[in-house]
């Protein structure tokens, strides 16, 4: 593991210390995807948050991406446009036998359906409006994190990525929601002001280095996959 690898890795074990005082027994995690929705018109490119409400069992009064649990339904929404066929593929790795390609397109349908949920963006191109067909071929997959043991909720969570003018969504109809308000523009190395998760600051990391890397985004990159193991979290790549 590199240096930067190792960093991110130590920084996801401190998590472990804010765990709720009540251990939760052992919790398949559940599939999950969010989307990094980012606007480059700036300077420093900024991605949307939204704040979790108090009464949410997981993590409660935190800004964090869009997203949410992929549900079975979301396996047979149509695309307008599919996926990158370099992401798909990615989407597959390391995965067990009943993860079916249906899953993986399952977890962008998700990824796009809780973007219309939780902050009223629609990635449906106009000539198909009024249904949900999302366009999914800018998506670039950009990490994945399985929530640690003991846990109220534990999700593996699909991190997909792109940029606002690759989209048909229309950025005026943005408000709030009954899942996030005070939604946000956050720069994405600049995040100081707002209570993120460890694993979101993470996750930004991962961003920072990858538009460093190349602005633009490149399908087909190396993911970095988190998860726990033996009492650390653990920074691998897939």
């Amino acid at each position: 593991m590199s240096d930067t690898g190792a960093q991110k890795a130590d920084l996801l074990t401190e998590d472990l210390k804010h765990r709720n005082e009540a251990h939760h027994g052992p919790r398949k995690p559940h599939d999950a995807a969010s989307l990094l929705l980012i606007d480059r018109s700036h300077p420093t490119p900024r991605v949307l948050v939204g704040k979790r409400g108090k009464k949410h069992a997981f993590m409660p009064d935190l800004y964090v991406f869009p997203g949410g649990r992929r549900d079975a339904a979301d396996n047979r929404i149509p695309f307008a446009w599919p996926l990158h066929d370099e992401v798909k593929g990615k989407l597959l790795e390391r995965t067990g036998a009943r993860f079916k390609p249906s899953a993986a397109r399952g977890l962008a349908a998700a990824a796009a359906r809780e973007m219309l949920e939780e902050a009223h963006l629609s990635l449906t191109p106009a000539e198909y409006a009024g249904s949900l067909r999302p366009d999914v071929s800018s998506f670039r997959f950009l990490a994945r994190a399985i929530t640690p043991p003991g846990m109220p909720r534990r999700y593996d969570t699909r991190f997909f990525a792109c940029f606002t003018d690759e989209t048909s969504a229309d950025l005026s109809a943005l408000r709030d929601s009954d899942e996030l308000h005070d939604l946000s523009w956050l720069p994405v190395d600049a995040h100081e002001s707002h209570p993120l998760p460890r694993i979101t600051k993470v996750i930004l990391a991962d961003l920072v280095q990858r538009l460093a890397e190349d602005p633009s985004l490149p399908f087909g990159k190396t993911v970095p996959f988190y998860y726990f193991r033996n009492g650390r979290f653990v920074r691998e790549l897939i």
